[in-house]
């Protein structure tokens, strides 16, 4: 491989002063999320200027490579031109109007689109991933009510599964870290087992996992449908839980047993959607439809918070009658945004456009061969790739690995924000080749400082 020279900070006038300025202003007066706020004391937040395709770069001028999509959110680069300009251009016309009594051209236009996408219609939005989550969980447990069967009020997650921070998403999460200071308001549910393919033993194969986990989901099904009004899953792969991937196949055990005990299957494509997993939705590798599909991240480029939830016109028929009270009665102030749909509207054009599919399976297929040298690492477990994300465990005992790695990376010239023992990379789309070895080079060098080190540290707010 060609060596790769990183790049160090360039100095500006006065650029020190004007950063400690500003990190100790966003100290007094933001509260940073997944931060313990004490930590910044000793290791400083990082003050971005501005971003531009794969790269970020501070007010020193030195430059991060954003392999994590800033948070999974950022698919073709920051500062896309195409979706900058259709935000524009809506700007002109229409910032917002309320979705309760209107409706505009932008909302109307993306969910026909997303229609035709998914095989499901009748979109509902939200702003986030949570909110998607919590739509999702509620219009089905509403469904049952309003069919006569109140008692279906339950749901089914998986184990190590992540679907969000809000009370509802959290009684369908399994990160304790996230869930267990808020137990007592969480609500409890049915936990089915992981088909994380990490889990084979000797001799057997992901599809065996995946049959095994089915298999564990199908007794829950069958002491308890009578309550469970869904399950709620990561299609493909479990992203908090440390990028766990596993084999189509379960997916298309899950909509079976769904189908047979007459519960709802709701897919979480909210970080995996959008051809990250290799396919537009996670759930075509499986060819099955779910009966709910939640989405966010990337349906906006990463430019303005969106969210929707797609579903059946059984389920839409369920909410459609004179009664008040059976109608889904949820809302939010931004919902439909007119400049987010704008900009979500410019990302579906780029797919057709840029042939987005076609074109990522090439590029994923030149990236794994320059990302493989990782599997052969003493230390690396794990090395796996599905689609457009690439993960691998690393064999550290001691405590604190994701914040040395995180810290060493910053210094290397990335944003990495590794998941316990967990090293991912999910970058931008765009990101050339040049630019893959830039990114082998920095996580390589990070890799063994981050091992070499001596630092103890809680890696609870590193995700």
């Amino acid at each position: 491989m060609q060596e790769i020279k990183l790049e160090s900070p360039t100095s500006q006038p006065g650029a020190a002063n004007h950063n400690d300025n500003l990190l100790e202003r966003s100290r007094q007066a933001v509260w940073h999320p997944c931060t313990q706020m004490k930590r910044l004391e000793t290791f400083p937040l990082v003050p971005i200027e501005r971003g531009e395709g794969v790269w970020l770069y501070d007010s020193n001028g030195k430059r991060y490579l954003d392999s994590v999509s800033s948070w999974w959110v950022n698919l073709f680069g920051h500062g896309e031109p195409r979706i900058k300009a259709a935000i524009t251009q809506q700007l002109d016309r229409l910032e917002h109007v309320m979705l309760a009594g209107f409706t505009h051209r932008p909302v109307v236009e993306l969910s026909e689109r997303l229609g035709a996408l998914t095989g499901l219609g009748h979109a509902f939005y939200g702003s986030d991933g949570a909110s998607a989550t919590e739509i999702a969980l509620k219009m089905s447990a509403h469904y049952h009510k309003n069919n006569g069967k109140p008692g279906k009020h339950r749901f089914v997650y998986l184990a190590g599964s992540y679907h969000g921070e809000t009370v509802g998403a959290l009684s369908v999460t399994d990160v304790p870290v996230f869930r267990s200071a808020y137990s007592s308001l969480v609500r409890d549910n049915f936990i089915a087992p992981s088909p994380d393919a990490r889990l084979a033993g000797a001799g057997e194969t992901a599809r065996d996992v995946a049959d095994a986990a089915a298999n564990g989901l199908a007794a829950i099904l069958a002491a308890h449908h009578d309550e469970i009004s869904a399950v709620i899953l990561e299609p493909l792969v479990q992203g908090a839980a440390g990028m766990a991937m596993y084999d189509p196949h379960y997916l298309t055990r899950v909509r079976a047993l769904c189908d047979q005990y007459q519960v709802h299957l709701i897919a979480d494509e909210i970080a995996v959607g959008f051809g990250r997993t290799g396919t537009l939705f996670g759930c075509e590798q499986a060819a099955i439809k779910p009966d709910f599909i939640c989405v966010s991240k990337g349906i906006t480029g990463g430019f303005l918070p969106l969210a929707a939830v797609l579903t059946t016109d059984d389920v839409y028929r369920a909410f459609y009658d004179e009664d008040v009270t059976r109608g889904f009665l949820h809302s939010h102030s931004y919902t439909g945004n007119p400049l987010a749909c704008a900009a979500a509207l410019a990302v579906l054009d780029i797919f057709e456009k840029d042939d987005v599919i076609a074109t990522n399976r090439e590029r994923a297929a030149r990236w794994s061969k320059r990302f493989a040298g990782f599997a052969r690492h003493e230390r690396v477990s794990h090395y796996r790739n599905t689609g457009m994300i690439w993960a691998f465990d690393v064999d550290d005992p001691r405590p604190g690995f994701a914040q040395r790695m995180y810290r060493a990376a910053l210094e290397h010239g990335l944003l990495l924000r590794p998941i316990g023992n967990t090293v991912y990379f999910m970058p931008p789309y765009v990101m050339q080749d040049d630019e893959a070895d830039w990114l082998v080079e920095g996580a390589t060098q990070a890799l063994q400082a981050a091992l070499g080190g001596q630092e103890e540290l809680d890696d609870a707010a590193i995700a």
